[in-house]
């Protein structure tokens, strides 16, 4: 057995791909859904309709795909140059403590900031954390040939080894009765509800904002085409006269910036201070997110909507049926390894030979 590269890609390939994978997606998780001994069509309903049925189903899905985005397009864009980053929990809780440091232990120093000068202070502090952890694996790695899939990831266990030692101590909020957590954001820079009753925050406006933004960078300006060309093939560009190590750096940058902003927004927006159990590994679904969306930016929000709404599902279905919400992480799984198969399958043809 072969693949083959195909010459041309019919329309009708491009829209029969992801209506397969849906329809295989499905098809796997309706086994275990029957071996958990519940109906499958009403399974799969009460999914949608804890996750879309409703306007407070849709404001969780909402506020679950709000740390999602950011950590989705900081893969997307990573990915787009190779720099393969998977050290987004890491980067999502640096920004999340450099956040509460600045718009949390301000508070009681005897001089007061504006909010409308200290958000933008916590936001730019969230990022350059984020952005500043993962240059040093990608400096690594234009410079030494190190591989940043491993240095990015064993940076996320240093991270909340960090964030473990600065909430028993430097950060400890002292009226939290001794329970491990930071000190809490003013109230003036928390961020505001989108819809009255529900957690649903002005941060989603944020994180779509970033998504268009950046679309506009990868397709239309001069540092697009370089992360393009960077990751099609690097020797070709520096050939070419693109800059690699300068590509990767400030891509690095953009990347970590984005992970840092997701545990800003989640700071400001949901939580009000940093907990060791903030994200349920939003840095790493953000990488099942990038690949789901093809890295594409817009389709990152897509991408994330989708998950965030399986996974808030889950428990409406887990209550009313006893079925594991583990089968929305079945789910996911299965969906990020059908869409990857027949993406491929669009492009390739298998061969049979004797």
């Amino acid at each position: 057995m072969r693949l083959e590269k195909r010459t041309t890609t019919s329309r009708l390939a491009m829209v029969l791909a992801p209506a397969g994978a849906v329809a295989f997606t499905l098809a796997i998780s309706s086994l275990l859904v029957l071996w958990a001994g519940a109906p499958v069509s009403q399974t799969y309903a009460l999914l949608l309709q804890g996750g879309f049925g409703s306007v407070f189903a849709l404001s969780e899905t909402f506020t679950r795909a709000i740390p999602l985005i950011f950590t989705g397009l900081a893969a997307a864009v990573a990915f787009r140059a190779r720099l393969f980053n998977i050290g987004a929990e890491g980067q999502l809780y640096a920004g999340a403590l450099a956040a509460v440091a600045v718009g949390g232990l301000h508070g009681g120093t005897g001089w007061e900031i504006s909010p409308w000068v200290l958000m933008p202070l916590m936001l730019l502090a969230a990022a350059l954390a984020g952005a500043l952890l993962l240059l040093g694996p990608a400096l690594l790695k234009a410079r030494l040939g190190v591989d940043e899939v491993v240095t990015t990831l064993l940076m996320n266990f240093i991270v909340l080894l960090g964030v473990s030692w600065l909430l028993d101590g430097a950060m400890k909020d002292p009226t939290a009765l001794g329970w491990p957590q930071s000190v809490a954001l003013q109230d003036a820079l928390q961020l505001d509800k989108l819809v009255a009753q529900t957690r649903v925050h002005t941060g989603l406006l944020l994180a779509l904002a970033c998504a268009l933004a950046l679309w506009v960078l990868l397709k239309f300006t001069v540092l697009g085409f370089d992360i393009r060309a960077v990751g099609a093939n690097a020797k070709a560009a520096e050939f070419a006269g693109v800059g690699v190590t300068r590509t990767t750096v400030l891509v690095a940058l953009l990347s970590g910036g984005l992970a840092g902003l997701a545990g800003a927004i989640e700071v400001a927006g949901r939580t009000a201070y940093v907990t060791l159990d903030m994200s349920p590994g939003y840095g790493y679904t953000g990488i099942v997110i990038a690949m789901l969306a093809a890295t594409h930016p817009l389709g990152v929000v897509l991408a994330s909507v989708f998950v965030a709404g399986v996974l808030v599902g889950a428990d409406t279905m887990s209550r009313a049926l006893g079925v594991p919400t583990y089968i929305a992480d079945v789910i996911v799984a299965t969906s990020l390894i059908a869409v990857l198969v027949a993406t491929l399958l669009t492009q390739y043809r298998v061969r049979w030979a004797k």
